[in-house]
């Protein structure tokens, strides 16, 4: 699992923009779906996309709870204190910080630069004693590992010897007994991999950022002093600076050379260029040796250091506290031994055909094609194709293949799309248009003529939708107007904004039609309900008038029956009955 190494990244957090991937030194990042993670086998742990990435998607892995599971558990803990704390801790001493680690639950603390001191002497006897003309320090284990994995030809010139770190924890133990754990803090994630591969010397490599959470959760500030175990150290805390080995290791002797070299990058440009094996016959009999540390500046700027920590006045702290002497002619039996074999990260070389073919993927059919614009991470087209090849890589990266596809569909769309399309700028000027609005403006002649309407004033061109341009650029929301008449024509037009202040964009739909079909619509129910209204007034008279009808014949029919009735009964005798009632 990729958080298990020294730098990881938060894939939620990655934002697409591949800057890890532009300062990573040696391209140990992969990009799948947008995302970056790192490549364990592959990274030097220097840091540099921790402290380059824009969301603070790139960690350093914590190790901040098996510290408090270590302090708690009984053991002797002795903190290692890198000598860049004067550049976290600015004017805090030595003897402070350890009364507030021992208050924290450290048994002692002590500074790194002791075992700088240590590895100071031992290096200027082998050059003394060495035959060979070349002698690169072992101090930064990033440096270390980026030649072992890149520069594997200068392997075997890695001064024999233990980092300052491992260096110290061993005359810890040789001091307070074999059985105390070591934990180192300091600005480097790469002390990572030394305490994950020799946890035997040191238990733990953690950052000045997990000091200050330590003492903050338990409320310790630095007030009073103690003395830090082993005293205060001297020249040694000029490792934390570029040069500053090589000024313990000057004696004047005039038989050996001292460089420096700080950033992944440079080293990789200073030693790229020569061939080991004729280094002897360069140098003009003079030894070299070679201070390499990766990150740019020395220690102090680490990627858990604060921005401004490779200030003058962090370098003058260093001055202030440590006496300038050399290590020379100065013993100590603790250093030891340790080798630095070569492990060269071997990839494979894609031949011309697939490097091409991978070109092809992302539009590059020629040499004018690959513009090395570095957008993607890689120095070059090459590179990146390589990268594609390799699987570390993804065809969106390339920004002008990207720039070019949204090219091609955007104009695809605004071609094809069923109604007038229109973009201006801030200023009110076409910057593209399809051929269905020039139609509807009347400058098909013009599109047919040109391809385009691109630079056409809107406010002299279409001065009926300035305003309308002018409000959606000014409040950045979009207008609709429906059924508008221009131009002997009926529309539908939405005007939006791209982008603020920048571009707007128009749809314009020709309702005209439909108007007509709606006016030919109503006129035809109008119709019906005209010939059913005189249906029903026809229907109603029909029927008013059979009512009529019915009423007088009925009554004649009545009128008829009580004649009859009347008669009859006279004719019966009765009439003496009707006549008196």
């Amino acid at each position: 699992m990729e958080k298990a190494s020294p730098v990881y990244t938060i894939e939620n957090g990655c934002q697409d923009c591949y800057k890890c991937v532009r300062h990573c030194p040696v391209k140990a990042i992969r990009i799948v779906g947008g995302k970056a993670s790192v490549i364990p086998q592959s990274c030097v742990a220097c840091g540099e996309c921790v402290k380059v990435c824009p969301p603070h998607a790139k960690k350093i892995r914590s190790d901040y709870a098996r510290l408090k599971e270590m302090l708690s558990s009984g053991v002797k803990v002795i903190a290692s204190i890198a000598p860049s704390f004067t550049g976290y801790f600015p004017g805090v001493s030595m003897s402070r910080l350890t009364n507030a680690l021992v208050r924290a639950g450290f048994h002692a603390a002590s500074e790194t630069a002791h075992g700088a001191e240590s590895v100071s002497a031992h290096v200027a006897r082998i050059l003394e004693q060495t035959d060979s003309p070349f002698l690169i320090s072992s101090a930064c284990p990033a440096a270390v590992d980026m030649i072992r994995k890149y520069l594997p030809d200068y392997a075997p010139y890695i001064s024999p010897l233990p980092s300052p770190v491992r260096a110290h924890a061993r005359r810890l133990k040789e001091t307070y007994g074999q059985d105390v754990k070591v934990v180192f803090f300091g600005p480097c994630a790469a002390k990572k991999n030394e305490s994950d591969q020799h946890p035997d010397e040191l238990s733990l490599a953690l950052v000045f950022p997990a000091l200050e959470k330590l003492l903050e959760e338990k409320n310790i500030g630095f007030g009073e002093e103690s003395e830090p175990a082993l005293g205060n150290a001297s020249e040694g805390r000029f490792y934390s600076v570029e040069g500053g080995m090589n000024d313990t290791l000057r004696d004047g002797r005039s038989n050996v050379r001292y460089l420096s070299v700080s950033g992944l990058d440079n080293l990789r440009r200073l030693l790229g260029g020569v061939d080991p094996a004729v280094l002897a016959d360069r140098t003009g009999g003079r030894k070299i040796f070679l201070e390499a540390l990766a990150c740019p500046g020395g220690c102090v700027n680490g990627p858990a250091m604060p921005a401004d920590a490779g200030s003058l006045a962090t370098l003058l702290a260093t001055d202030d506290t440590s006496p300038l002497q050399t290590s020379v002619g100065r013993c100590f039996s603790h250093c030891g031994v340790s080798a630095y074999p070569a492990k060269p990260v071997v990839a494979d070389e894609p031949d011309e055909i697939s490097i091409s073919k991978a070109l092809e993927r992302v539009g590059k059919l020629s040499r004018s094609d690959e513009v090395n614009c570095g957008a993607c991470g890689y120095a070059t087209c090459r590179e990146f194709a390589k990268a594609l090849l390799s699987g570390k890589a993804e065809e969106e990266m390339c920004h002008t293949w990207l720039k070019r596809n949204y090219e091609r569909t955007s104009n695809a769309l605004i071609r094809y799309i069923p109604a007038g399309v229109v973009i201006v700028d801030g200023k009110g000027t076409v910057r593209e248009c399809n051929r269905l609005f020039a139609e509807l403006a009347g400058a098909a002649e013009e599109f047919d003529a040109l391809g385009n309407l691109e630079g056409l004033d809107i406010d002299t061109f279409l001065p009926e939708f300035a305003e309308l341009f002018a409000g959606a650029l000014d409040h950045g929301s979009e207008i609709v107007k429906y059924r508008q008449h221009w131009r002997g024509r009926v529309m539908n037009v939405s005007v939006f904004p791209i982008a603020r202040g920048g571009f707007a964009g128009a749809v314009l739909q020709d309702v005209t039609q439909n108007e007509g079909r709606r006016e030919e619509i109503a006129a035809k129910a109008r119709a019906v309900i005209q010939k059913n209204v005189y249906t029903v007034q026809q229907v109603a008279r029909l029927f008013g008038e059979h009512i009529a009808e019915t009423e007088v014949m009925l009554k004649e029919i009545a009128g008829a029956y009580e004649s009859h009735t009347v008669g009859k009964r006279l004719r019966e005798g009765d009439s003496g009955k009707y006549l008196n009632g």
